[in-house]
């Protein structure tokens, strides 16, 4: 009773103190508005860039603009002297009212950790809230207070470039990544020096871009916005994120950045945001294109929509005044607007001290230190995803002797993999750098590049931009494989670092062909002939289509593109200093043929039996399995584990119950090892359709070799709910599967009902 009386006093306290620092801010704030003219007003709306990212605009005379009170913020600027110097032109406006200072940090800010598509496969919520704190840590002492993220799109389509920016296909992990990464930037406290604002992207549904090509068309039902790709916004939204970007492509026929239903009813209404919304990069132009109207017209309507800052476009500096004469817009608008951005800038302590960020003793010391990089080794090695294994090649041995192949073995630009703005290209560690400071130089390595990332010039080219070159070599291909299989023959086993280039991936990288470029798989053929064991180094910024690589080499180890210290940490995993033990965030293909696929798809009428081989008139292909070469939630082990049967506590709840689900997990192998141990609902009849299983709940846990662990979960009414097609949140009476497993294909299967 004592303990419930606390609780409930401190909650009350946090209440009234978090009311009464919101009261003064809206006093401040208020009291700012009433001085500021229109174009002081509308200035704060516009957010300029110095440089190029991710378009062709550049913005112009922003120093003027700055001086003149034009400018809210300004992205892609960096170092506490720059910084304090643009901030004083800020200052000498009018009002002297600071700018905002963002940055696309995404996977690390100076010390790069694994992309996102690579992070979410380590499936631990604290080392990705660590993750992101640490990014915050470094950005905040290099001046940066707002970041472009977390990307919390939900994909399907691995062709789509952007997947690798993501979290995968499932909605609960994605949701569960999207709340730790918000908590890691921003912290308890935004006015802290070290925490920093994040901007949720895309909102949204922009992962489920027709085609898988980037910035195209999204069409969906209400129904699967709600239970199947919304979620993780929300979550990250509940978790306090101060705002959000609003996407590209189209919903319902309207695009994002001005779409009313998304940006009013559902973000400000009905999920109660209180932050403000930015659009994306020329957002408001690209309307145009949309055929949407004119600059004016679009932009009126963005406004109208419920977006609050234009990025790049400048379409609200140079039209919303003459469209609140024209009154296609009004003052109310304007001023919300402008009262939310004012908002996030006194939450970030700007008007307390603009120049909080740019202390330059903090640049010296905090950012890309001893304690970043063992951090970045240490996530990079578990979101690894070990494929396959087969006859244990894996871990290697030093005794042997090996050659190591591939145009990615030394290639420093290509380890942080895409949205790696803020990196040092030349700190980061390669495979070889990584081989050699694990094995010293009494070691031999043999090495051999092999091939180009493509024969063919153009696409190498269009493989390796914004500077991050792919080394060209000026050979034939010919030439460089016999080179390979040369020293190849000369070795007891072979590693192939092969796959895709830090830019085939991400933003407008979109493969129609998603496997290994045609010269790298010849290469990897030639290897396997010389009959040396070969172990495939995947470098990838998405799932790949593998068939034949699993089918010919012996082992398969993703590393993704693991940041900056790649080499040493795929050298640590490759020789059993540390144990793989991450999982599939987004299913891996047999073909592109299979595309879209993921494993909480829904039953059609006549589903196929399981049952190996083609079965006619039943959902399935001609040519190819339904199944994915490997599933979400997949990885293997240089252990074994296996799995009991489950144990339940009682085969029925009622809604205010619940059921205590047990299974012992057992490590039957030679190492103590990590396993991600994933539980699966099926609701086997409902008023609406239900997927055939979907994640609800799991745990990492290391388990040392010969050791039995049992794991525990719990499932309650809120494990069962779902939005039916009147968008009723709710969970329905009947039967019920509780599915546990080590992917989402091998599982263990109970029953109970909800009463």
């Amino acid at each position: 009773m004592k303990k419930i009386t606390f609780l409930f006093v401190l909650s009350f306290l946090l209440h009234n103190l978090s009311f009464a620092q919101n009261t003064k801010r809206d006093q401040f704030v208020s009291a700012l508005m009433k001085k500021m003219t229109i174009d002081e007003k509308i200035g704060q709306l516009n957010l300029l860039t110095g440089e190029a990212t991710t378009g062709s605009a550049v913005s112009s005379d922003v120093e003027l603009k700055l001086k003149a009170g034009k400018v809210g913020g300004i992205f892609s600027l960096s170092t506490p002297e720059k910084i304090r110097k643009a901030q004083e032109l800020a200052l000498q406006s009018r009002l002297k009212i600071p700018a905002i200072f963002g940055m696309d940090v995404i996977h690390g800010y100076r010390t790069m950790f694994p992309i996102p598509l690579g992070m979410s496969a380590t499936w631990d919520m604290d080392l990705i809230e660590k993750s992101a704190k640490m990014a915050a840590q470094e950005a905040t002492a290099d001046g940066i207070s707002w970041t472009f993220s977390p990307m919390v799109d939900i994909s399907r389509d691995p062709r789509w470039g952007r997947a690798s920016e993501g979290s995968g296909e499932d909605v609960f992990l994605g949701s569960k990544i999207a709340a730790a990464m918000v908590k890691g930037y921003q912290g308890k406290d935004l006015a802290e020096k070290n925490t920093m604002m994040a901007c949720v992207k895309h909102f949204a549904l922009y992962g489920a871009a027709e085609g898988g090509r980037d910035y195209n068309t999204t069409d969906m039902s209400r129904v699967r916005m709600y239970n199947e790709y919304l979620p993780p916004y929300k979550a990250a939204l509940d978790a306090g994120a101060g705002s959000i970007m609003a996407s590209f492509n189209e919903i319902d026929g309207i695009p994002a950045t001005a779409n009313k239903w998304l940006l009013t009813d559902l973000l400000r209404k009905e999920w109660g945001f209180k932050g403000f919304v930015v659009t994306d990069y020329t957002g408001n132009n690209e309307m145009i294109d949309h055929g949407m109207g004119d600059i004016q017209t679009v932009t009126a309507k963005a406004l109208h929509a419920g977006s609050d800052m234009d990025m790049v476009g400048e379409g609200f500096l140079n039209t919303l005044k003459k469209s609140l004469v024209e009154k296609k817009v009004t003052q109310a608008e304007i001023d919300r607007a402008v009262r939310l951005v004012l908002n996030a800038k006194y939450e970030l302590g700007l008007f307390e001290d603009p120049f909080r960020y740019c202390d330059e003793n903090r640049a010296k010391t905090e950012i890309y230190n001893s304690q970043t990089r063992a951090f970045s080794r240490e996530v990079a090695s578990k979101s690894f995803v070990l494929l396959k294994n087969k006859n244990n090649i894996l871990p290697l041995k030093t005794s042997q002797k090996i050659a190591v192949v591939g145009p990615l073995i030394n290639n420093k630009e290509n380890m942080a993999g895409t949205w790696s703005v803020s990196e040092v290209r030349t700190n980061s560690i390669t495979l070889m750098e990584g081989l050699r400071n694990t094995l010293g130089e009494k070691t031999e390595i043999l090495q051999a590049r092999g091939a180009n990332i493509y024969t063919d010039p153009t696409m190498d080219a269009n493989a390796a931009v914004f500077g991050k070159t792919t080394d060209r070599d000026n050979r034939s291909d010919e030439e460089m494989l016999f080179e390979a299989v040369r020293i190849a023959k000369n070795a007891d086993v072979i590693v192939a670092a092969l796959g895709e280039s830090a830019e085939m991936s991400g933003e407008s990288s979109s493969r129609s062909q998603i496997d290994i470029p045609e010269n790298q798989r010849n290469l990897l053929k030639a290897l396997v002939k010389t009959g040396k064991p070969v172990v495939l180094v995947l470098f990838t910024g998405r799932p790949l289509v593998l068939t034949w690589e699993n089918e010919n080499v012996d082992a398969i180890l993703n590393v993704w593109f693991a940041g900056s210290e790649a080499g040493n940490a795929i050298a640590d995993a490759l020789y059993g200093k540390t144990i793989p033990s991450g999982k599939l965030s987004m299913s891996f293909p047999r073909n592109e043929g299979q595309i879209p696929v993921y494993y909480n798809h829904k039953n059609t009428g006549r589903p196929h039996s399981g049952k190996p081989g083609y079965e006619k008139f039943r959902s399935n292909y001609l040519d190819v399995a339904n199944e994915p070469l490997f599933p979400f939630g997949y990885g293997l082990s240089y252990t074994t584990f296996e799995y009991g049967d489950i144990k339940l506590d009682k085969t029925s709840m009622t809604e205010g119950q619940q059921i205590k689900v047990s299974v012992d997990v057992k490590n039957t192998g030679n190492y103590d090892g990590e396993e991600v141990v994933q539980l699966y609902i099926r609701d086997k009849v409902g008023s609406n359709t239900r997927p055939v299983k979907e994640l609800k709940d799991f745990k990492k846990v290391l388990i040392k070799k010969g050791e039995t662990k049992t794991i525990d979960f719990s499932i309650s009414i809120n494990d069962l709910k779902y939005y039916t097609n009147e968008l009723q949140y709710i969970a329905e009476k009947g039967e019920f599967e509780v599915m546990i497993g080590g992917d989402s294909d091998k599982v263990k299967k109970a029953g109970f009902d909800l009463k």
